[in-house]
């Protein structure tokens, strides 16, 4: 009866036993702990308050209880007493209801202030609490992690609640926004051909953590690490969250999509010394973040504050994090936002063997597991191609950078652009690791969208209410001759040839592809490059824009399945270096064999072979401001085995990209490339010709 009392150190969080429920929180330096029960998130008192006995309910530095008859629902929360001394990091202030840090379910009052959570006084009425659930009882049908190849995989960036929440999307109203939305567009996404969704942050967070008359929409503000965000869900009851993100997973899965989840284990929404109390800070400030010699929050991230990802107790709490979510929800993998801050020890400063980073590349659970990096901080830490672990694939802002200044028509793009075309063996030959080591794409959430990458040269972001000081200013972009909007078809023809470059390329590189949400349709979000704070229309995803763009939809499909296709007759064991030592591969410029690599260039051209020589490609490239003349190599001999034009970026759908069996052939000895377009020939052979010779001039 003593032990039922007293509870047990472990496992941290709030645990359903068979007779009531086993409460655990980590905190070292708290002289007085209380368990607060609440009959319902906007109670402005709790019920109950259970005081925990330093001497019977703390063991080490973890503070436990056990409370018969308790079940699933009960909402909960903490008051963490001690020192307020913030110089030697310790900021306890017993007036704040406090989340707990491993609660499964967050419960949100009506009238939620995340201001109340920085000033004093009690916020107990306002205050985020956590709730009690049992995540075992959940009928997964047999459903697992689907653990596809990253050979195979091409990567769908998307918004939860921007994805449906547009009126015009079809969604019953009720489910707009949410898990339960998203799942009614799921034959979209089978149309369009992705292979994995990845998600935009869906822990829950403080929307409230933005400039005022503003909202938090992207979500990178975490409160908690365990919890789906509550918003996210058609239903007020917090369990149900855990359902129907879960119904999500499943449904996804059985369409053969994969779940990856961006996730922010870097800062949190608890800001810097004037920011508010909701969870870590009221816990264990200096075990949580990283802080200076005077206490105050180092800001690697540029958010006010920095995870301390290499303290014990953060990294246990990242690790079991990323356990809860594969074991649990089924999750297929994680996209680690600013990953490079978890290479830093508790002084900042970047470590050759981050033991973080080590823990999860190495763990067993996570073998197969997905495991995407942004390989860079806010204070300048940038590490592609350098990122830690045997595992990590990593973004690659190179690619992004190197395609668009190509396009845009820049000097000097050439070389690079041919390496990144190749899975950017400058960048990552070093180790001999898989192409899709690389994870590249053009455009991401935070950025302009396709459309407004080739529709604005300056970002217009005055809707921010910061007057256009937020957002960066390297983009890279290129209107082709008006600022936005137009009403000249010749700049409206450009526009759509340059969107088909940019998917094209995406899709025909080595690495794993990555699309942003809407991008296939030309989603815009008028010349805004820093959404974060647009909870509305300008970043949600407009479906009438499926029927108005539907030719580059078909396009971006097409390209995809292509891709797959090839992908699928390549053997996914051999590393980068390996697959390009074997690759057939000649460089051209305008004439064959002679690739123009000089600053001033502006084309470039290759042809490839398929490792069982059965497959030809003939690609051709031209950023130039007019049309030019690609000569182009001849075929074995006979009529059967010919050139067929796969793809031509400057042709008006549905001519700008056709199945092999559907091409039109190519008997001539060059082809005109249209100004800022590509062009891919495929000739195919029997088996029989397998072993064909090398391209020659025609």
């Amino acid at each position: 009866m003593h032990d039922i009392c007293c509870g047990r150190s472990h496992p941290l969080g709030a645990t359903i036993r068979h007779n009531g429920v086993n409460f655990c929180v980590y905190s070292k330096n708290c002289t007085s702990m209380e368990l607060l029960l609440f009959e319902s998130e906007d109670a402005k008192q709790p019920s109950r308050v259970i005081t925990l006995d330093p001497a019977t309910n703390k063991t080490y530095h973890y503070w436990h209880v056990f409370v018969p008859g308790m079940k699933a629902g009960q909402i909960y929360g903490f008051r963490a007493h001690g020192p307020f001394d913030p110089s030697r990091g310790l900021r306890f202030d017993p007036s704040k209801v406090l989340l707990d840090p491993y609660g499964k379910a967050v419960a949100v009052p009506e009238n939620y202030c995340r201001s109340a959570a920085g000033c004093a006084g009690d916020n107990t009425g306002t205050a985020m609490k956590s709730v009690v659930c049992d995540p075992r009882g959940y009928d997964w049908e047999g459903d697992l992690p689907l653990k596809q190849p990253f050979a195979r995989t091409v990567i769908y960036e998307m918004h939860v609640g921007g994805f449906t929440r547009h009126p015009n999307s079809g969604v019953p109203a009720e489910k707009r926004g949410t898990f339960a939305g998203l799942v009614e567009k799921i034959p979209y996404l089978k149309e369009l051909g992705i292979t994995a969704v990845e998600l935009l942050p869906v822990f829950q967070f403080d929307w409230q953590d933005a400039p005022t008359g503003h909202v938090n929409y992207w979500g990178y503000s975490p409160v908690s690490f365990f919890a789906p965000h509550h918003a996210y869900s058609s239903s007020k009851d917090p369990l149900e969250a855990l359902d129907e993100f879960r119904d999500m997973v499943k449904a996804l899965h059985r369409e053969g999509i994969e779940v990856i989840l961006d996730v922010v284990f870097n800062h949190t929404a608890e800001g810097n010394d004037t920011g508010p109390t909701l969870c870590f800070k009221g816990l264990e400030n200096g075990a949580y973040y990283m802080l200076d010699g005077d206490g105050s929050y180092a800001n690697y991230t540029g958010t006010g504050n920095t995870l301390n990802g290499n303290n014990p107790i953060v990294r246990r709490l990242i690790v079991d994090s990323l356990h809860y979510w594969v074991e649990m929800m089924h999750v297929d993998g994680f996209r680690f936002d600013l990953a490079s801050i978890l290479a830093r020890d508790e002084t900042g400063c970047p470590m050759k063997s981050p033991p973080i980073l080590w823990d999860i590349d190495s763990d067993p659970v996570l073998a197969g597991i997905k495991l995407i990096a942004e390989a860079w901080d806010a204070a300048g830490l940038y590490q592609v191609g350098s990122f830690i672990g045997d595992n990590w694939k990593e973004w690659n802002g190179k690619f992004r950078d190197d395609v668009r200044s190509f396009f845009r028509g820049d000097n000097g793009t050439v070389q690079n652009f041919a390496s990144r075309l190749l899975g950017s063996p400058d960048i990552y030959g070093h180790e001999e690791r898989e192409p899709e080591q690389s994870i590249h794409f053009i455009t991401c959430h935070d950025g302009f969208t396709l459309n407004d990458l080739v529709s604005y040269n300056e970002k217009h972001n005055k809707a921010n209410g910061e007057e256009n000081r937020d957002g960066s200013d390297y983009n890279l972009s290129w209107n082709c001759g008006a600022e936005g909007p137009t009403g000249d078809h010749g700049i409206e023809r450009l526009r759509i040839r340059q969107v088909k470059n940019f998917l094209a390329v995406s899709l025909i590189s080595l690495g794993a592809p990555m699309l942003s949400m809407g991008d296939e349709v030309r989603r815009t979000q008028a010349g805004n490059n820093n959404a974060y704070c647009q909870d509305n229309e300008l970043s949600w995803f407009d479906w009438d824009r499926t029927n108005s763009h539907a030719d580059i939809f078909r396009f971006c499909s097409h390209m995809i399945r292509n891709r797959i296709r090839q992908a699928m007759s390549r053997d996914s064991a051999l590393s980068l270096n390996q697959l390009l030592r074997k690759a057939r591969i000649d460089w051209h410029g305008v004439r064959l064999f002679q690739p123009d690599w000089s600053h001033e260039s502006h084309s470039l051209a290759m042809t490839v072979w398929s490792l069982d020589d059965r497959v030809m490609f003939h690609l051709m490239f031209n950023a130039y401001t007019d049309p030019l003349d690609f000569q182009i190599p001849s075929v074995a001999e006979g009529p059967k085995y010919v050139w067929r034009r796969l793809m031509d970026t400057s042709l008006q759908s549905p001519d700008d990209v056709v199945s092999i069996n559907d091409a039109d052939i190519i008997s001539v000895g060059s082809y005109p490339v249209q100004h800022h377009s590509m062009v891919v020939l495929v000739a195919r052979f029997s088996a029989s010709q397998s072993g064909a010779p090398h391209a020659q001039s025609a």
